[in-house]
């Protein structure tokens, strides 16, 4: 649905799209500057449905200039963040599908054209997420020291007893070292089973459920790892089963669980 280049450079305006919803409330967009200085966010019907948009300058959005501020950490955290302000404060008033951020287009009749070939796309999405918000799991486990398996030899020992394996000694580290490695695949299938309970017990709550990338280990010294990172469209009233679940977990399973939300249901959109 976007529409970036030439063409839109050479001219002095371009529309951008922060969502689709029903009927929002005209004060939502009070005072939210969007993601450009100039005119602020303001709703665009078509086919029964409205579009939050804002009139922007084309020439800040352009394949090049997106680029160079993909390239600028800040500037790309300051856009999402407006694109998330806008997109959460028209959630509040009504049910509301996210766009993707940076989806342009040509001007308000452009727009309207495209918009209307997704509308049943559209009421989809807002039947299935209405009354509904995301919450986010992250499930840790705690990882204990794995003993060294070639420990380093006490001060009692005199380099020549160093020097002098005792009888066995190849095969009692082999036989440590096996030890190690057995101790390693247990916990690593203990936490496969954490990270199965937990969102098995997360699925039966929710309306619906997915399973993201894990986050990479943490820095050394720490004593945790993710093993499980997932997201859930849940319905409003069983926000408070939520904390409930969560609690019961803890205790049942000893790992450490972070909750977090409510969010717009930017997951979940996408699944009509």
């Amino acid at each position: 649905m976007t529409e970036r280049g030439a063409e839109q450079a050479a001219d002095e305006s371009a529309l951008y799209v922060f969502a689709v919803c029903d009927a929002p409330d005209p004060a939502a967009l009070l005072r939210l500057p969007g993601v450009a200085v100039g005119t602020p966010p303001r709703p665009l019907r078509f086919g029964g449905l409205t579009a939050i948009v804002q009139t922007v300058r084309a020439s800040e959005f352009t394949d090049e200039a997106w680029q160079a501020r993909m390239s600028d950490r800040d500037e790309l955290e300051r856009c999402a963040r407006a694109h998330h302000d806008v997109v959460s404060a028209v959630a509040v008033s009504c049910p509301t599908v996210p766009l993707p951020l940076a989806t342009l287009y040509h001007d308000d009749e452009r727009a309207r054209q495209a918009l209307l070939g997704e509308t049943e796309r559209f009421r989809a999405a807002l039947e299935r997420t209405a009354g509904h918000r995301e919450w986010g799991v992250k499930v840790y486990a705690t990882e204990s020291p794995v003993p060294d398996p070639n420990p380093v030899p006490s001060r009692a020992e005199t380099p020549a007893a160093r020097s002098r394996p005792a009888p066995g000694a190849g095969l009692a580290y082999l036989e440590r070292k096996r030890g190690v490695q057995a101790r390693r695949e247990r916990r690593h299938e203990d936490a496969l089973r954490v990270a199965e309970a937990v969102d098995s017990a997360f699925q039966n709550l929710a309306a619906s459920g997915r399973r993201l990338r894990l986050h990479s280990p943490e820095p050394a010294g720490q004593s945790r790892v993710q093993v499980l990172n997932a997201t859930y469209l849940v319905a409003e009233h069983r926000t408070a089963e939520l904390d409930a679940l969560s609690r019961t977990l803890r205790d049942e399973t000893g790992a450490r669980i972070e909750l977090s939300g409510p969010w717009v249901p930017y997951s979940f959109v996408g699944e009509v």
